[in-house]
């Protein structure tokens, strides 16, 4: 008996099917989406807070810690180049496409969004002149389906958008189809497919995926985070009750007579309490009094310990959340308080990394050039430790007296492969420079006429010779 697989086989059920899987995904991405942007819900709010604040309070929380979970990791993921293969030029060319693409910018939106919801895409597409055109893509607009056993072959991709007018957008990538069709306001089903050949053999979707396991499945940095950030919440409503309560406590009399009226009920005292007023009474017996104003320091101290969780959880550093003395930590102690979130940086960076180089492959496919089988690829990132420039710079020094050539220094420094292109040219101009003033007959040292030596003919001829071969190199 032979079994068929139960996969969908036109271009309509695979739009069908994967807007299923993408309604899913964006329900699941909105409320990261919320936690992240402070919108928290206050569902636990007590009626008291509610009498007290009203809606002061509702959707706005800023209280918000998911925001700096995130922040903190993003702030610490800029890409920086590529090294493609052993010549200069294919990284310069990698670039190129990069800077072309604006993803200097970009590449922050796509390393947040997937630090926020778990997952976001990239798309790779040709222009009408040829060219890459790369597209970062939201969770809530993008969806993949991968082949069955892989975490990497992608079988299908839709992207689905509506516009200002009602109007719902759909492309259906396929390995060698990639179909468009528009779902219009009113009607009951999408309009026709129109259809064209996918040159790149592939789907052209990379996925950036946080935290992915072997199952498949992304996580999203908040995920952990989010029932202490409700709870800190919790806290903060019920200190605020406090305070509302506590900020007049209460007052009391004893000995004081109260009227009442006809019916034997009393009536409200004769007098108001309030700031600018004053309490008396004719009876020498009565005695005033008010209880005790109410303590918070428990509050505050629960909230500590909370927010502790989450750096915790989050491997955050703790004085990015709470100041214990008057001087932050600084030196060694910094970067011990640093490690684990530093850690955690160079680990996205290795995912990112494979997805990027990906996205710079399937941008060479564009190009049909044999780099885009380059998978010795790496992507160059800014180093996610934060360091003093005198610390850095001596401990490039001494990787400079250890051999390390001097190209790699520069690297390490944080500079970018287009600065150190233009190094290298700056350094054949100054040897070319220096050349010159020795042809002129000027000390390079001192910017002095030079003592002649030598037969002049014999000297401008080696000199002419010399400039030429650095010109040659240059």
């Amino acid at each position: 008996m032979t079994f068929i697989e139960p996969y969908p086989r036109s271009p309509l059920e695979w739009v069908k099917h994967l807007e299923g899987e993408l309604s899913n995904q964006s329900a699941t991405a909105r409320r990261y989406d919320d936690y992240y942007e402070g919108r928290h819900q206050l569902s636990f709010a007590a009626a008291k807070f509610r009498e007290a604040f009203g809606a002061m309070f509702d959707g706005h929380w800023a209280d918000n810690f998911s925001s700096l979970v995130v922040d903190s990791v993003a702030e610490r993921l800029q890409v920086n180049g590529f090294r493609f293969t052993s010549d200069p030029e294919a990284d310069a060319d990698a670039l190129d496409i990069w800077q072309r693409n604006g993803l200097d910018a970009d590449s922050d939106a796509a390393h947040t969004d997937s630090l926020v919801t778990g997952a976001s895409f990239v798309t790779v597409w040709g222009d009408s002149d040829g060219q890459p055109v790369i597209v970062p893509e939201s969770a809530h607009e993008m969806v993949v389906s991968y082949a069955p056993g892989s975490r990497k072959v992608i079988r299908a991709a839709l992207k689905k958008i509506n516009d200002e007018w009602g109007d719902t957008h759909a492309t259906l990538w396929l390995p060698n189809r990639v179909y468009a069709s528009t779902y219009t306001a009113g009607r009951q089903d999408w309009d026709e497919f129109t259809e064209a050949v996918n040159p790149l053999n592939r789907v052209p979707v990379v996925p950036l995926l946080n935290r992915p396991r072997l199952n498949g499945k992304a996580a999203s940095e908040l995920k952990r985070v989010i029932p202490l950030q409700d709870a800190v919440n919790k806290v903060m409503i019920d200190a605020l009750i406090a305070s509302e309560m506590g900020a007049f406590p209460m007052k009391w009399a004893v000995g004081l007579p109260l009227e009442e009226d006809e019916n034997g009920k009393a009536q409200p005292p004769p007098f108001e309490v309030a700031l600018d007023k004053m309490i008396h009474s004719e009876d020498p017996e009565t005695k005033f009094g008010q209880f005790s104003v109410a303590d918070l320091s428990n509050y505050v101290r629960l909230i500590e310990a909370l927010v502790q969780h989450i750096a915790s959880v989050s491997r955050m550093p703790v004085h990015y959340m709470l100041q214990q003395s008057g001087q932050p930590p600084s030196g060694a102690n910094i970067k011990s308080a640093e490690a684990g979130l530093v850690a955690k940086v160079r680990q996205r960076q290795r995912t990112y990394g494979e997805g990027w180089e990906d996205v710079m492959r399937l941008s060479f496919a564009v190009l049909d050039d044999p780099r885009q089988y380059a998978h010795q690829a790496e992507t160059l990132w800014a180093d996610a430790e934060y360091r003093s420039e005198a610390e850095h710079i001596d401990a490039l020094l001494k990787l400079k007296a250890l051999g390390v050539p001097q190209r790699q220094l520069w690297q390490d420094a944080g500079y970018s492969p287009a600065q150190i292109a233009r190094f290298d040219a700056m350094t054949m101009q100054d040897l070319l420079d220096e050349q010159m003033r020795r042809d002129l007959g000027v000390d390079p040292s001192t910017d002095q006429p030079a003592s002649p030596a030598g037969d002049d003919a014999d000297t401008l001829s080696e000199s002419g010779q010399s400039r030429k071969a650095i010109a040659e190199a240059a």
